[in-house]
């Protein structure tokens, strides 16, 4: 038998927000304001989504994956754990650290195939990671925070 791939990659780039300001983004609904096409779907009302234990499900066919917020540390620290069947299991934590221009976002992806048909795809994941993050940071610097924070003015 084949082993399941397991990769873990970190990355980290800089925002002009603070913390507090700028963690309204990486929540489940935060995403929506610069993820083309995140929709979170929550299976059970709650009345604070980045408690932990809350669970949501994201669809992007033909993959439905279920998501569990594993930990929250204030406006510094979210952690997600998810499951797409058959395919992978991930941890993703993402850290913000103030700067004197804002803040540092780090972003550490833990992920392991659940089949041996799912290795290629995990291993393309972390040979493109410094990409992704990158899309990340332009994504939000184009959409993501201005849009939160005019509303918080």
């Amino acid at each position: 038998m084949t082993p399941c791939s397991h990769v873990q990659v970190t990355g980290s780039f800089p925002l002009a927000f603070a913390p507090d300001e700028a963690f309204p983004l990486f929540t489940p609904s935060g995403e929506r304001s610069w993820v083309d096409g995140w929709d979170p779907q929550f299976p059970s009302l709650t009345a604070d989504e980045t408690e932990p234990g809350t669970v949501f499900t994201t669809a992007h066919e033909p993959h439905l994956t279920t998501w569990v917020v594993a930990r929250h540390e204030g406006c510094h620290l979210i952690a997600y754990a998810n499951v797409t069947p058959g395919e992978r299991a991930v941890l993703i934590t993402v850290g913000l650290e103030p700067t004197p221009t804002g803040s540092t976002v780090t972003v550490t992806y833990d992920v392991t195939a659940l089949a041996p048909a799912a290795n290629v795809e995990v291993q393309e994941f972390a040979a493109g990671y410094v990409e992704y993050l990158d899309g990340w940071r332009d994504r939000i610097a184009r959409r993501g925070v201005p849009a939160l924070v005019a509303g918080r003015s």
